[in-house]
């Protein structure tokens, strides 16, 4: 089977789990005040096996690859913008680039198959093909180009383990990669494209309209197979997918807790998921995505957004911004006094 290219997720940290739990609950505030973050420090405990989880070195992965589905005018914009966006970013002007500098975190901008001919210096080149094919007419790629992607994306965790990362967002760039992602949505929530489908980059009502029957044409055409996410991914995915599919199976095996951010990279993480199911634990829902997919995406893993800020921007941008968040969460844990501190009972 496909799975056996990618390593083994480890167990979540039960113990640890408990010990945080416990912990939290001796703060001086009312039991299970601070809400989600309190859960956010215990998924965290239990992914890193620490009670006070490390999360200060972060990085930020942004997967890009062209479509050869926008050849159909499913994006407001033309297809040259991938190109224009990836040296955007290497010269920090992107968002995802001001919302790191906020957080000292690094970006990893890799190149798995844009149209792009001189790749810029600083981004990882690792280009599999030119763009994908145009998937209304035939699948988007190989079964190897795929699983190449996706191999890539665990050599760029690989890379940033060894560089002392606690914890990684996922992006991407891709113009018409709304399409990809809302055709892989629609695989596996059997859902009527039509309330699966949004404007992407701003569409207008004809090519929103036309974007739907390119994705049912495509679904027709390809029958893609529901219980086969590898299947799933080469017949309507893109390179960029595959890349984050890889990039959160290995941060998954590798401890290291996984931001994801709107709707494509959702659906690369619901794929990694049908791969192997363990994946889902080391999984954290940035923000809710203007996207209409992707709250539906969300529902389908049993997550939730930390934010929601109708943002559908992609980048990795949601999930930056929840950057501060986490190390919020870890300094309540790590800083607020205890009940016993107070010389104060604490709850039973």
């Amino acid at each position: 089977m496909e799975k056996n290219i990618f390593p083994e997720i480890p167990a979540i940290d039960t113990k640890v789990q408990e010990e945080t739990r416990k912990h939290l609950n001796q703060l001086t505030k009312p039991l299970g005040s601070l809400g989600q973050l309190e859960e956010m420090v215990i998924r965290l405990a239990g992914i890193t096996s620490q009670k006070i989880p490390d999360v200060s070195k972060k990085a930020i992965v942004v997967m890009c690859a062209d479509h050869g589905v926008a050849g159909e005018g499913v994006s407001a914009y033309p297809q040259e913008v991938t190109g224009l966006m990836i040296q955007n970013f290497i010269r920090g002007g992107a968002a995802i680039n001001v919302l790191a500098r906020q957080t000292a975190a690094e970006v990893c901008v890799v190149d798995v198959g844009s149209l792009l001919i001189d790749v810029p210096e600083g981004v990882m080149n690792r280009k599999i093909r030119a763009g994908t094919a145009n998937f209304m007419n035939m699948p988007a790629m190989e079964k190897a180009e795929a699983l190449k992607a996706a191999e890539t994306g665990l050599g760029v965790v690989d890379t940033l383990k060894q560089e002392g990362v606690r914890l990684l967002a996922v992006g991407e760039m891709g113009i018409g990669n709304t399409t990809a992602g809302t055709a892989i949505a629609a695989v596996f929530t059997k859902m009527p494209v039509t309330e699966l489908t949004g404007r992407g980059t701003g569409i207008q009502e004809e090519s929103y309209r036309h974007k739907i029957h390119v994705i049912e044409t495509a679904l027709h055409k390809h029958q893609p197979d529901p219980g086969n996410p590898l299947e799933v991914l080469c017949k309507v995915g893109g390179l960029e997918i595959a890349g984050m599919v890889g990039c959160i199976i290995g941060a998954a095996a590798a401890q290291i807790p996984v931001v994801i951010d709107g709707l494509i990279s959702t659906a690369a993480a619901l794929i990694a998921v049908k791969m192997i199911p363990g994946v889902r634990s080391y999984l954290f829902a940035s923000h809710l995505s203007a996207e209409p997919a992707h709250s539906i995406l969300l529902e389908e893993l049993g997550l939730r957004p930390i934010i929601d800020a109708e943002m559908r921007l992609g980048e990795a941008s949601g999930a930056a911004l929840s950057f501060p968040l986490f190390d919020a969460a870890v300094a309540l844990s790590r800083e607020m006094a205890t009940f016993a501190d107070l010389g104060l009972p604490g709850p039973e």
